[in-house]
Order: C-alpha cells, then sequence, then structure tokens
C-alpha cells in the first residue's frame, strides 16, 4: 500500500498506461482522479477502483485546456482534501511522417497534447502541493525523448517527449525547497491502443529491445508508483528509463 491515502492525478486515464496505472495506484490504496477525454471509459475505471482497495472521481475533458487542468485540481482538494501526486500521462502520437513531410498543423497538435498540456498540469498543480508542503509529480516521456533509437518518422513525438525531460528537470530544480519532486518516466515499447495492433510493426519495435519484446502497461504503471511513492524519496529531476535494454543497445 505504497499510496495509502494519497491524492493523485492521472491523466490519459482512459486507457493505456494511463489506466494500468490508475488502477494500480488504486490498489496501493490512493485516492484518484482520472482525467481524459472519454466519459464511459473514465466511469468504468472510476467503477472498478472504487470497489478495491482505493477511491477514484473523474472528469472528462481537454488536457490542452487550462481551465480543465485546473478543473481537476479543484476536485482532488475538494473531494479528497489536498493534492498528492499527478501522473501527467496524456499523449499522443501524431503522424509518423519524416520532418518535410509533416504538416504543421501535426507538429502543433503533438507539441500541445504530449508537452503543453504537461506545462498547464504543472502549473495548476504545483500550487496546491506547496499548500501541503510536499507533492510528487510525473510526466511521462519515452525512450524516443532520450534516443531514438531507429523509430522512424518520430520528429514531432521525439521532441515533445524530450521537452518533458527538460520540463521535469526544471520543475525540479524550482521546487526542490517546496517538497516538491519532478521526474520523467521514459517507457519503451509499450503493448497500448495507441500503438496500433499491427503484427509486423509490433515485431519490429520489440525486436529493437534486448529483451526482444514490448511491455505491457502494468509493468510500466510499477515505475510511476515507485516515482511517485516514498521509495523515491531523494529523486527529483531523474529521466527513469523503463526500456527493456533500449538504452544499453545504443551505447
Amino acid at each position: 500500500m505504497e499510496l495509502r491515502d494519497k491524492s493523485i492525478i492521472v491523466t490519459g486515464a482512459s486507457s493505456g498506461i494511463g489506466a494500468a496505472s490508475a488502477l494500480l495506484f488504486g490498489e496501493e490504496g490512493a485516492n484518484v482522479v482520472l482525467g481524459a477525454r472519454r466519459s464511459a471509459e473514465l466511469e468504468k475505471l472510476a467503477d472498478t477502483i472504487n470497489r478495491g482497495n482505493g477511491r477514484a472521481i473523474f472528469l472528462a475533458g481537454d488536457v490542452m485546456d487550462e481551465n480543465y487542468a485546473n478543473a481537476l485540481v479543484d476536485l482532488a482538494v475538494t473531494d479528497f482534501g489536498g493534492l498528492d501526486g499527478a501522473f501527467n500521462n496524456a499523449g499522443i502520437l501524431g503522424d509518423l511522417v519524416q520532418v518535410p513531410d509533416m504538416q504543421l498543423r501535426n507538429w502543433n497538435e503533438v507539441i500541445s497534447v504530449n508537452l503543453t498540456s504537461a506545462f498547464l498540469a504543472a502549473k495548476a498543480q504545483i500550487p496546491a502541493m506547496k499548500k501541503n508542503g510536499a507533492g510528487s509529480i510525473v510526466f511521462t516521456s519515452s525512450f524516443v525523448g532520450f534516443s531514438n533509437g531507429g523509430m522512424p518518422g518520430m520528429g514531432a513525438y521525439a521532441a515533445s517527449k524530450a521537452g518533458l525531460i527538460g520540463l521535469a528537470q526544471s520543475l525540479a530544480s524550482d521546487h526542490a525547497l517546496d517538497g516538491i519532486r519532478v521526474n520523467a518516466l521514459l517507457p519503451g515499447g509499450t503493448l497500448t491502443p495507441a500503438g496500433g495492433s499491427d503484427p509486423g510493426t509490433l515485431e519490429f519495435i520489440a525486436n529493437l529491445h534486448p529483451v526482444k519484446r514490448m511491455a505491457n502497461a502494468t509493468e510500466i504503471a510499477q515505475a510511476a508508483v515507485f516515482l511517485l511513492g516514498g521509495r523515491s524519496s531523494f529523486m527529483t529531476g531523474s529521466p527513469m528509463i523503463v526500456d527493456g535494454g533500449m538504452s544499453v543497445r545504443l551505447t
């Protein structure tokens, strides 16, 4: 029960790493505020968490809306008495094309959803955590934000995920004396709906890893529990790589 009675926001919670993490946070005894666009999926997830060790409430909305970021924090404070942690996980792949062929619309969308939404989330979350005198924020970056690893057409995605590492490090420095830790979680290839289901593509991604497989979402969620919990109390500003050995292959 690493997260017992901790109030934690999860964005991108309707599927994939976000949903798996919210479920695991609930199993660890957390009070979870679920955020994503799809209300029906959030409601089902909240019901599952509420039948177990945790408590959950949800609010559907757009992570690129600053009012929505503020509303998620308000829910945590109003319903759970404060905000202890946040897993800012929402993200998209965008169109996988080389930069000369990329539409500005695609670039802007990927940067907005993956990076600007994290800025808006942290902007809303940090004042609430300062009132508590402590807090932990985790951004879902990617191994692609650390080193491309042979993945084609990832210009916008890689830039956004590298930006999250820089944002985490800057916030960690700015708010260390406020008792707020900020880290980036860098998953390797992970089996999620966003990654598609084409067997050839999945096999290609799996074979990039020395372990010759992709992660399941719960494996990444376990790392998020560690970063949000007390066992990582001396970690801040860290890009935590959970990539099945990808970084070893690239060195």
